[in-house]
This record gives structure tokens, sequence and C-alpha cells, in this order.
């Protein structure tokens, strides 16, 4: 790595990169189809309840984040350090591989819903699969580019692109709010009249929704190499959350002052279009389909950028293959990305025209980075034990931080399924010979 390179690859993030790259990493498309998600199974009562759940367990391995940095700061790329400190080099090295997969997968599916998305405008994709094949792959190559001059270049379009995204979904929240009746709000509350079970039922049903839409949330962890301060992970991490579990709760709550619960179960996605649609007709629903893009765009934007830089540090770390710790003249992990792109784009090949491709897309995603909480979290809690910690950090609070993020993580995991948690060992098996293949180098070198 040439020195011009290696000062461009230092170049610190600040707060404001961080909690950008925070905040779009957990903001995808989903949040324009929570009013039909939210709404199929449950009344307005146990949604309420979902989201005060769901948002203490993601403080909980958010604060778990925080700690880690602040106890552990030479541990880059905490995302897999902190499985192979705590747990060995075969620990970190299935957390990188399986975080790594997670967020090819999650690249593909924003492919596939930028497809289905853009069909709106132009109709002619619903006919032509070649034509929606090479849009997808044009895009790929396009965040490949992007990234490819540069991280933190790309973090600046990152952050640019958020902040034009937040306005959106604000004047859309904002345009819901104005025609929202309380009285149609409060109706039904728990869902009795439409007999959608108990509050426990309507709840769990509920929660699994809401399991999802927080992945990302470890965006300033993966990107800890970078960081100005070790402080600034863990307030970027906090900030990003409360941002969009604000967006996301509005998104929830705030149409069932439009529309009754049987009426939302029964939208068509991306449901927050026809909501709008009501309220502002074809223009709202035009609104909505063009923030949804821009959106998604953002949300790859700053997957791309996560896709790339933890192979790079891992292999920088010795855990992955050493050629991958390379970077280009703008300071890009450019190996890394160029092989993660290319998988990308042979998924894609694979994916297109299975049916329901992107809901096995986004399980995989999630049901593959959550070994990666439940590890970070394990490693918390391992350190109450340990003797170097932080004097202003309290034995006790790590202790409770850890328990609690790994009690979390565990419930994830059961939540995801027997089917999804089968699929996720076959992949991560597939690392083994990767693994051997390094070791093997290691020993050799």
């Amino acid at each position: 790595m040439s020195s011009a390179s290696s000062g461009l690859r230092r170049q610190p993030l600040g707060l404001a990169l961080l909690t950008g790259a925070v905040m779009t990493s957990i903001l995808g498309g989903g949040i324009f189809d929570l009013p039909q998600n939210m709404a199929a199974g449950a009344g307005l009562g146990a949604i309420v309840l979902a989201w005060i759940l769901t948002f203490a367990g993601m403080c909980a391995l958010a604060n778990a984040f925080r700690l880690l940095a602040c106890l552990r700061p030479d541990l880059k790329a905490g995302i897999y350090a902190y499985a192979r400190e705590g747990f060995g080099p075969l620990a970190g090295f299935e957390i990188a591989w399986g975080y790594w997969l997670s967020a090819v997968f999650g690249n593909v599916a924003f492919a596939v819903l930028i497809q289905r998305t853009a069909r709106y405008f132009f109709p002619a994709l619903e006919d032509h699969a070649a034509l929606s094949i090479l849009s997808g792959s044009l895009l790929i190559w396009i965040m490949h580019g992007i990234v490819l001059f540069g991280v933190k270049r790309a973090l600046v379009l990152n952050l640019t692109s958020s902040m034009l995204n937040l306005v959106m979904i604000g004047v859309i929240l904002a345009l819901m709010a104005r025609a929202v009746k309380m009285e149609r709000l409060l109706f039904d509350f728990w869902g009795a009249r439409a007999q959608l079970g108990s509050v426990l039922t309507q709840l769990k049903s509920t929660m699994l929704v809401t399991l999802w839409t927080f992945i990302g949330v470890e965006g300033a962890v993966v990107l800890s190499g970078r960081a100005l301060k070790p402080a600034h992970i863990g307030v970027a991490t906090f900030a990003g959350l409360a941002i969009c579990a604000g967006l996301y709760v509005s998104m929830s709550v705030l149409p069932f002052g439009l529309m009754t619960q049987p009426e939302l179960a029964g939208l068509a996605a991306p449901s927050a279009a026809s909501v709008l649609r009501n309220v502002l007709g074809t223009g709202g629903q035009m609104l909505v389909m063009a923030s949804l893009l821009v959106t998604l765009l953002n949300s790859w934007l700053a997957w791309t950028i996560l896709v790339s830089e933890l192979p790079y540090e891992a292999a920088q770390g010795g855990v992955f293959p050493k050629f991958l710790a390379r970077t280009n003249r703008f300071g890009a992990p450019a190996p890394a990305l160029w092989i993660s792109s290319g998988l990308m784009q042979v998924m894609l090949f694979i994916a297109w025209g299975v049916e329901d491709i992107w809901r096995w897309l986004i399980s995989m995603t999630g049901v593959m980075i959550l070994p990666s909480y439940l590890a970070s979290a394990a490693y918390l809690w391992r350190c109450a034990f340990k003797n170097h910690l932080a004097s202003e950090i309290s034995r006790r609070q790590i202790y409770v931080s850890g328990a609690l993020g790994v009690a979390y993580s565990g419930w994830l995991l059961y939540a995801a399924g027997p089917k999804f948690v089968l699929m996720s060992v076959l992949l991560f098996a597939l690392g083994l010979p990767v693994y051997r293949s390094v070791c093997t180098s290691d020993a050799a070198g």
C-alpha cells in the first residue's frame, strides 16, 4: 500500500458521517410497507407494545456496542474482532463470514425491491426480465464504482442523500398526521372487534416484523477502525437508532388514524403509498414511490460500504485471506469490493425469477447477522469477569448490558425459526475451507 493510499485510508470519520452510516444501514425500504405489515395481525395497542419491546432490546444491543467500544478501542471492526477475542480464531472467522454473506444477501434484496419499485415509473420492466436484470446489474456496479473512489467520499454522499431521505419521509409523515382522525386512531385499540386474538398473540405476530427492522444498528462498529474518536461509535449508534425508531413508530401508528385495521391489512406493497393515495390521490402515491427509491439507493450505498469494509478489516487482522487487505490509491478496499460485487452479481442472476425471493433474501440477511450480535453481547458479558475494565464503567453495568444483549439476541434467533437457522448453519459451514486455507497460509508464512 502506497503512502498516499495509506494517508487516504486513515482519513477519520466524524460523528455526523458515522451517524449517517448507522441510520441508512438501518433504514431500508421496509419502512414504506410497515402500515400493512404491522396491521396484518395486530391492533394499534399491540403494535405500540411491540415497538417498545423491540426498541428496549435494540437499546441493550446498542449499549453493548457502546461499552465494548469504550472497553476495547483497540479492537477494530468489532463485529468479528469481539468474537475472535472472546471465543477464538474460528469464531472470529465465522462471525466475519456470516456478516459478510448477510450484507451480500441484503444488497441483492435491495436490487430486487428497487426493480419492483421502478416498475411503477417504468412499466416496461414488468414484462422484460432481461431488462430488469440488466438494470439491477448496472446499479450493483454503479454502487461499486462510487465506493471504489473512496469510502469517505461515499459516506459524504451517503450523508447528503440521508438528509434528502429524511426530508421526504418527514413530509410523508406530516401529510399523514395532518389527516389523522383521533376517533379512528383509537377505534378498536386492542383489536377485539377484529378478532385478532389475545394481546400476546398479536404482540408475537407483530414482533416478528419489528425484529428485522433494526438490522444495521452495528454500522458504526463495523467502521470503528475509521472513527475519529472511539466515543463517537456509541453516540452514533444511539442517535441512528433513535431517529429510525421515531420514523418506524410514526409510519406504523399514523395510518390507523386514516384507515381501519382490516383496510390496512389488505393493502398491497408498498402500503404507505396506498395510505397516502387516500389522502392526496395519485400525487401522494408518487411521493411515496419516489421516496422509496431514494431510501433504497441510499441504504444500498451504505451496505456496499459495509460489505467491503468488513472483509478488509478481517484480512488486516489475519482472519480473511491477506490479499483482501489491499487498498487502491483512493484508500478503498478494492479487492474486497470486487469480490463482493462479483458475488452479488452471481446471486442476482440466480435469484431472479425465484418465487418470493424478496422474503427469502430478507430472512437470510437477518439470520446470518444475528450470531454477530450474540457473540458481541456474550463477549461483553465475559468482560464483566475480567480485570481490564475502564474505571468509569462499573462491572455491574457491563454484566447487565451483556446479559440483556445475549437474551435479546437469543430471542431473535428463536423467532427466526428452525428452517432459516438450519440454512444459515449450512452457509456458515461453507466458509470452513476458506478458514483452513487462511490457517495453512499463515503456517506457511
